[in-house]
């Protein structure tokens, strides 16, 4: 970077940023932001998952949901471990907070956060059954994909590459979501308990992509850490969780 170049311009021609020597602290604030929403999301998303793998209907299905499970916590130690090199007590931060609590299913947040808890808000509602934890796996599954190409693109280097890594596990487990899902919708039964489940989740996992024209966005853009407006992340999501669903004759709401 140039000593004369502010830092934003030089950020919004495309530089990066790869130590924390060189990170400004407005920067700083919102990276390390960012990167405490992706680990407590995924810390609260493997927790919520591992109470449904004993309700998994065979082999193949608990050794994919103790997958999904295995590899989110894993992704959470990643990039925990970039915020460590800002000063963040990894032994101490997945031990803040009980990460498999949950409001009531009636519950309605919002996008909002909760008492420092960064989990996006998706992650605060209870799953109820396999039928359930499947849908909300595909739906939030295409979200995440969507979320990570979006992320592996920040300025910050080390984290850059530690998303782009992630993303085709991410991607994995979707598949493996809607793979569940097909043999689920199969029988009469349980297509109907599917169509349940996608009109709960749908809405919520939505929410997850944030409002649109959000202010956040716009100084987020400015540093780097985000490229696309949260209502294109969105349509993109709708378009491609319509898509299986339509095939597999659900619908989002």
């Amino acid at each position: 970077m140039s000593d004369t170049m502010p830092i934003e311009d030089y950020l919004a021609k495309g530089g990066v940023l790869s130590s924390p020597a060189n990170v400004p602290p407005r920067y700083r604030g919102e990276l390390l932001r960012l990167m405490a929403s992706f680990v407590d999301s995924e810390l609260a998303g493997s927790a919520g998952f591992a109470d449904t793998i004993n309700d998994a209907p065979g082999i193949q299905e608990r050794i994919s949901a103790a997958r999904i499970v295995l590899e989110k916590t894993d992704h959470a130690g990643e990039v925990l471990k970039i915020m460590e090199t800002f000063g963040a007590d990894g032994g101490r931060y997945a031990l803040h907070y009980p990460w498999a609590e949950r409001l009531s299913r009636e519950a309605d947040i919002g996008a909002a956060r909760r008492e420092g808890d960064m989990r996006l808000s998706v992650f605060h509602y209870p799953l109820q059954g396999w039928v359930d934890a499947v849908v909300m796996n595909v739906l939030m599954g295409r979200a995440s994909v969507v979320q990570l190409t979006e992320l592996s693109r920040v300025s910050y280097q080390p984290l850059a590459e530690v998303f782009r890594v992630i993303l085709p596990r991410e991607m994995r487990h979707a598949e493996l979501g809607l793979a569940g899902l097909v043999r689920i919708v199969d029988e009469e039964q349980g297509r109907a308990k599917a169509k349940a489940s996608v009109a709960y989740w749908y809405p919520r996992v939505a929410m997850s992509f944030g409002h649109s024209g959000s202010a956040r966005f716009e100084t987020l853009s400015r540093f780097g850490l985000r490229h696309t407006p949260n209502e294109t992340l969105l349509a993109d999501w709708r378009a491609g969780v319509d898509a299986q669903l339509s095939a597999l004759g659900l619908r989002g709401q």
